[in-house]
């Protein structure tokens, strides 16, 4: 006699039931997690847009701050940076050719989703945020404190 050996259909069902919730309770972190890398990065390009206005400012700039456009050609940011938007964030510089400040914020494309927190830095170098992801302004609460 053949006897066929193999899963049952109950078997397999329970299977795909356990993968199925495993899943459910995995996806949210993941996505938690990618949030929060977006946020870290976000931190990092204002810290980066801050060091790269500095360095227009004292080199090409003629003691005047440049746009991202500007920094970009200088070769200050990377092409990623210099349009505007990076790993979940939208960033603006304003104060473009002015002598005495500039201000970067950086702000969630999908509030939730990409991001949950928005940022600012100006010349002091100080990064303020937001926790709704709204645009800060210098008056927000500084980050890590």
């Amino acid at each position: 006699m053949n006897h066929q050996r193999g899963f049952s259909l109950i078997e397999l069902l329970i299977v795909v039931a356990i993968i199925g919730i495993i899943a459910a309770i995995a996806v949210p972190n993941l996505l938690q997690s990618k949030a929060a890398a977006n946020e870290a990065s976000a931190i990092a390009s204002c810290r980066n847009l801050c060091t790269a206005e500095i360095t227009y400012f004292t080199t090409k700039g003629a003691s005047k701050y440049g746009a991202l456009a500007d920094l970009q050609n200088q070769s200050l940011i990377d092409n990623v940076l210099g349009s505007g938007q990076k790993d979940g964030y939208n960033f603006a510089v304003a104060g473009a050719g002015a002598t005495d400040d500039f201000q970067v914020t950086a702000t969630p494309v999908t509030v939730g989703k990409t991001g949950n927190r928005g940022f600012f830095t100006d010349a002091t170098a100080v990064i303020r945020y937001t926790l709704d992801g709204s645009a800060p302004t210098a008056a927000s609460p500084a980050l890590g404190k």
